[in-house]
């Protein structure tokens, strides 16, 4: 995301950006850092703390054996374009000789979709003093305009929306004040389709994206979780379960309520149908994304599009071809059993998680059985244990201790922070590699709405803000919150349509009673 109120820029390296090779014959492409201290001066906006990258180079250590061949790979894969490479970036190979050193490719791409995630925050009217809380402050079509995100080529093709009438009363957020737009909605995130051909060009295919709002208080609504599984219900097999408070936040509607309506299964299957259709010959990949509670719904979604075969493309004559889904998910609790994270497998949904390791909600749901228990898969399918979780997908475990630039605290918000974790895939290298930014990321994005920071950068904590608080003056002088043009509900007719048709084609393809007796009640 470009910068925000701040323009603080880290501090930079003082080398030439290492090549691929040498990031792989070296065990730390940075590997310690030079403190040089600057007088401070009004004049001098920078830190009065510079930190200098430098390489060490040790002859009577002998470099790591390195696969010749692994070495040729990651090189190739380096010089290459994105749109050459993008399969193998959205995890075809499970992300394998991608991760560790990092690829530079990897790295932007999963900043880039993090951003995606973390204007859900930027965007979400979270002050019960707000007659709008629970909403999204910009109208679609100044959607990434206003979050100064214009530049990424995409555009809202529709908001979503869940009924905040289930049980999670701490992730939902309601006005102390007469709400003016829906009583029972909560904004919930998005959908956005590339529509810059530029982009396009440079992605090397169509990219539909799903970003899924997370929570915006820390730890709150993990204890409401009663770690109840049941049924995905999406198919005929009972044995594949989801936590009960995600699978709610998933599938239940308000039919009183024009924002809900749907569920925000609903409105997801819907539109995706409707992109993929208006979008029918064109290389077409879904990218989901979200952090906290909404990396659980990114991965529930995921799952969901791939099981309802929504993804899957019939060229004639008995030949089809897949649409690949891929999840980026920041600091996500488990969604589901055993059996969930198998059909994931399966259904070929990627999964790539981004983690701290001081974070706590990465560990729950699951605390008992998860899948680093030996016996897991005999204890669900012997005892029928009701507690058993297991992730999805591929993990990235970073840690905030490496980063010289944030400090030593007890708040687990911080740990938990979306833009502390893109500040950590900026540093990140590999695992025996020290830190050292490789994008230049703006530091200052770090306390965008926490205290993370050392104090030596003079960034504030939580600063991020609208002037004012979104206060402005009337034509009497007068200091009032403005009204905001009303954002439109879903259109019925239009959503139902496809709707019908995703659950149709599923039903006849599978003889899927589940379907059918939706398709009823539509």
């Amino acid at each position: 995301m470009a910068p925000g109120l701040l323009s603080f820029s880290n501090p930079k390296c003082s080398l030439q950006p290492l090549s691929a090779e040498s990031m792989l014959m070296s065990r730390s492409p940075c590997t310690h850092f030079n403190r040089t201290h600057r007088p401070f001066s009004p004049n001098n906006p920078k830190p009065s703390l510079l930190l200098r990258c430098s390489s060490v180079s040790n002859l009577s250590t002998p470099a790591p054996p390195v696969d010749d061949q692994e070495t040729i790979v990651f090189n190739e894969l380096e010089n290459k374009p994105l749109r050459d490479i993008w399969r193998k970036i959205q995890g075809c190979n499970n992300w394998e000789g991608l991760l560790d050193p990092m690829n530079s490719h990897l790295r932007k791409e999963i900043i880039r979709y993090g951003e995606f995630a973390q204007a859900c925050y930027d965007s979400f009217d979270f002050d019960p003093q707000s007659k709008y809380c629970g909403t999204c402050k910009y109208q679609g079509a100044h959607f990434f305009e206003k979050l100064d995100m214009a530049d990424q080529g995409y555009q809202i093709s529709r908001y979503l929306y869940a009924t905040s009438d289930i049980n999670l009363p701490n992730f939902f957020q309601k006005s102390k004040l007469s709400s003016v737009w829906s009583t029972h909605a909560n904004w919930m995130g998005y959908i956005a389709v590339t529509t810059d051909e530029e982009e396009v060009k440079r992605l090397g295919r169509r990219d539909i994206v799903i970003a899924w709002r997370g929570t915006v208080t820390y730890l709150e609504w993990i204890y409401d979780l009663k770690d109840i599984l049941t049924p995905a219900n999406f198919t005929e097999d009972k044995s594949i379960k989801i936590e009960l408070g995600f699978y709610d936040l998933y599938t239940k509607k308000e039919e009183n309520c024009s924002y809900c309506s749907f569920s925000a299964r609903e409105q997801v299957l819907a539109e995706v149908k409707r992109l993929i259709e208006y979008y029918d010959g064109e290389e077409i990949s879904i990218t989901i994304t979200g952090h906290s509670l909404g990396a659980a719904l990114a991965i529930l979604s995921a799952y969901d599009i791939a099981e309802l075969e929504l993804n899957t493309m019939d060229n004639g004559e008995y030949s089809t071809t897949k649409i690949p889904i891929t999840v980026y998910s920041f600091a996500g609790p488990r969604v589901g059993n055993l059996k969930f994270k198998d059909r994931c497998d399966e259904l070929g949904v990627k999964v790539l998680r981004v983690i701290n390791v001081h974070d706590k909600v990465p560990t729950v749901p699951g605390i008992i059985a998860n899948e680093k228990l030996q016996f897991q898969k005999y204890l669900e399918d012997t005892t029928s244990f009701p507690w058993s979780y297991a992730h999805v997908g591929v993990e990235l475990a970073l840690d905030h201790k490496h980063s010289p630039y944030l400090k030593s605290t007890k708040d687990f918000g911080c740990a938990h922070n979306l833009e502390a974790l893109l500040h950590l895939i900026d540093g990140f290298h590999g695992k025996e590699r020290d830190f050292c930014s490789a994008t230049q990321r703006d530091i200052a994005l770090v306390n965008k709405s926490c205290d993370f920071l050392k104090s030596e950068y003079g960034v504030p904590a939580h600063w991020r803000q609208d002037e004012n608080k979104g206060m402005v003056r009337n034509s009497d002088g007068k200091w009032i919150l403005p009204d905001r043009p009303r954002i439109e509900a879903h259109h019925p007719e239009d959503t139902a349509h496809h709707l019908r048709r995703v659950l149709k084609n599923f039903a006849t393809n599978n003889n899927n009673t589940n379907s059918n007796s939706q398709l009823e009640a539509i």
